[in-house]
């Protein structure tokens, strides 16, 4: 019989409703569905490694402990309904070392560079949030062509496994009825950007969360704006989840100063205090974040607003509402200065011409983030709910330093995993 540590025979006999994993081609665990590397996902199965990576399925020790791994990123999915969930992982083997990196749907960042050293497993904890389109009075969100090819829209939980050397032992999955949701709506710079190199903070921050607290679900768009957010019914899908206690986060203005019917103090702050005020009729927490500032230097070396009058609108709205703000735009101008012109390229989406496939022009563009910026921004947000909600602070995980956007981390200090799925197409917006 396979022998398995104690905590992942408990896990076996967990949760009604829950979902276990066993990965490898060895026995399988007492409670647990086998997952072979051959096991590829079907609809009816419900469950299964995406193509595209060659996995592997290794046995540790003496044929009693089994996992699966890859020489590249490589993806496992499942059909649940929408809501929030835990996520239990068995990470490393019993035999050599591991570093494994998580995330999850449109490239969610979970889990950052865990690390086993040889005949160690860890156990990994994390909490995602799974959504659909539908409507509670049975309409749909209205989602652009590109959306509907998207991993956050499709009823499934997508893994994706990467890092140097990843090894994946189990998993499972059990709902989660009680964690507070933390949802945000914005834009571009907010969104699940689904393909590098472009990134957004919103699907950086959870993995800044303690699993089983927070749950976050991203609902940002990138080209939305105030208005088209309400047009799209977006905003009715956040009401028709918000619970009494969730927070609802609103970062909109890049798109919205397009708009020449929408006046800063005028329509833009009245937009604001209906979303505001909708979010407290569902007895829901709203938080506003101002739009971070566009790469734009003078001679001088500093940053130009090129957001006119928007932020200080929103500065304004939040104390006219009471609402917690956290000043992003003020937080960015600090950081961009303090990388200056040439650095700061690094935090953007910029490549010189023949680097990037499908790109032979290159591409330099100064709103849209890299993954080492956009994680810089949403260390800038956690900068501002640690000091303006301190409810859901005493949530952040305790591991990570608090950012000074006057001295940012450098380049060379960032690590990430780059995800497999490359489009150079700009997103929406500006």
């Amino acid at each position: 019989m396979k022998k398995w540590p104690v905590w992942i025979l408990l896990m076996a006999s967990g949760t009604a409703g829950a979902q276990s994993f066993d990965f490898g081609g060895g026995p399988v665990a007492s409670g647990y569905t086998k997952v072979t590397p051959e096991t590829l996902y079907d609809s009816t199965r419900g469950y299964g490694f995406l193509p595209g990576t060659p996995i592997t399925g290794l046995f540790a020790v003496r044929k009693r402990n089994d996992f699966v791994t890859a020489a590249a990123p490589f993806y496992f999915s499942v059909n649940l309904p929408e809501g929030n969930y835990d996520v239990e992982l068995l990470l490393g083997d019993e035999k050599g070392a591991s570093q494994t990196t998580v995330k999850v749907e449109n490239r969610r960042l979970m889990l950052e560079d865990i690390r086993t050293p040889n005949r160690k497993l860890v156990r990994k904890k994390m909490t995602v949030n799974v959504r659909t389109p539908n409507l509670p009075n049975g309409g749909k969100v209205i989602l652009k062509p590109r959306e509907k090819a998207y991993r956050h829209w499709d009823g499934q939980l997508t893994f994706e496994f990467s890092g140097e050397l990843p090894k994946v032992a189990a998993l499972k999955i059990r709902p989660n009825k009680k964690a507070v949701t933390v949802f945000l709506t914005g834009n571009s710079t907010v969104v699940d950007q689904p393909y590098e190199p472009f990134a957004a903070w919103g699907q950086m921050i959870p993995r800044f969360f303690e699993p089983g607290k927070i749950a976050v679900a991203n609902h940002a768009e990138s080209g939305e704006s105030l208005t088209s957010f309400l047009a799209s019914k977006r905003w009715e899908k956040v009401l028709g989840l918000v619970r009494p206690g969730d927070y609802v986060f609103i970062e909109f203005a890049h798109n919205d100063q397009k708009q020449k019917d929408l006046r800063p103090f005028v329509e833009y702050a009245g937009l604001l205090k209906r979303y505001i005020q909708d979010v407290r009729a569902k007895g829901g927490n709203p938080v506003l974040v101002t739009s971070m500032h566009r790469r734009k230097f003078d001679a001088a070396g500093h940053i130009e607003n090129t957001l006119g009058d928007f932020p200080e609108a929103m500065r304004k709205t939040a104390g006219e509402e009471h609402v917690p703000l956290i000043d992003l735009n003020a937080m960015s101008k600090q950081l961009w200065e303090a990388l200056g012109p040439e650095v700061s390229l690094k935090a953007f989406v910029h490549y010189p011409p023949g680097v990037l496939p499908g790109r032979p022009d290159g591409i330099q563009d100064n709103i849209h983030f890299s993954n080492y910026g956009a994680y810089l921004l949403a260390q800038c947000v956690v900068k501002g709910i640690r000091e303006v909600v301190p409810e859901l602070a005493r949530n952040l995980v305790s591991d990570v330093q608090a950012i000074d956007p006057t001295r940012p981390m450098l380049p060379e200090q960032f690590h990430l995993a780059a995800s497999p799925l490359v489009d150079p197409s700009r997103p929406d917006g500006n």
